[in-house]
């Protein structure tokens, strides 16, 4: 028996037949055609019945389907009136997030504008700083929630993702070989520094660092072009270049994860809203994954 229905999966279904085409609403999610594909497949076994069938025209809504098709939009706009009822007032002024270099571009990006979009009287400004330093500037007011890396392990801020940290270098490329093995590495304060060079350090592996100066265009462009190697979640690394197998020669790296930190005597409406939309775009992906 069906006890909870996924939001995010409901929300997938409504896009996909409201746009007939798993092409479109993966556009329209900012996922991927099998990311949605697979939130559909697990609606439907969840069911246990098809949802869409195909014919000459595309896609088309099997009977069951558009049983739910009607009692998804309506459960979607109720919860969309739960949150917007609940706020009070309407959600406007200014919100300031902190955000790691590795992250604006990718789990993020459709966050930013997903929060933009539903709510264009707020003022959004963004930090893009290492960890710790995104750690410092909430602490002292600078900015108003933040997106921080941590190792996995006790942490004050709410885990939305764990991910692997991974070893990343150009396809095909020989820069994971040298010795000294040339690294990259966006800033000398990325989270990622201190396990990176203490796991290089206890395999007795000689390095030198070829860049570190927080820039993640700097550092990409440098491991694209086979002069370094660098570490990055696995999530964010482009996929024109490789995670270097175990077998690579490097050693092993610890998980992160990704944390979501508030001000310690509470967040500004908008700021609280930013947060739910954060968590729901990495929920989102996670069930994507």
């Amino acid at each position: 028996m069906i006890r909870n229905l996924d939001t995010a999966l409901i929300r997938t279904f409504v896009t996909v037949a409201d746009k007939a085409s798993m092409t479109a609403a993966a556009n329209a999610l900012h996922l991927t055609q099998g990311a949605v594909s697979q939130q559909v497949k697990r609606l439907e076994e969840a069911l246990g019945c098809s949802l869409f069938e195909r014919d000459r025209r595309g896609l088309r809504l099997t009977r069951p389907g558009e049983r739910l098709f009607g009692k998804a939009k309506r459960l979607l706009g109720l919860n969309d009136e739960i949150w917007t009822e609940m706020a009070c007032t309407e959600v406007a002024g200014q919100v300031r997030l902190g955000v790691p270099y590795d992250l604006v571009g990718t789990l993020l990006a459709p966050v930013l504008k997903a929060y933009a979009e539903a709510y264009p009287r707020v003022e959004i400004s963004l930090l893009c700083a290492a960890s710790p330093d995104l750690t410092a500037a909430l602490a002292d007011g600078t900015i108003d929630l933040a997106v921080i890396e941590e190792r996995v392990g006790p942490s004050a801020g709410e885990c939305l993702v764990i991910d692997r940290l991974v070893w990343v270098g150009a396809k095909g490329g020989v820069a994971r070989a040298k010795r000294p093995l040339p690294v990259s590495i966006v800033a000398d304060t990325c989270a990622f520094r201190p396990v990176v060079l203490s796991a290089l350090n206890e395999h007795g592996l000689e390095w030198r660092t070829v860049f570190e100066n927080g820039n993640i265009d700097a550092t990409t462009a440098t491991v694209r072009s086979d002069l370094a190697v660098t570490t990055w979640l696995a999530s964010t690394v482009p996929a024109d270049l490789d995670i270097l197998p175990s077998d690579s020669g490097l050693p092993p790296l610890p998980n992160f994860s990704i944390n979501l930190h508030l001000p310690k005597y509470g967040a500004a409406p908008a700021a609280q809203e930013f947060a739910r939309y954060i968590r729901d775009g990495l929920a989102r992906r996670a069930v994507a994954a």
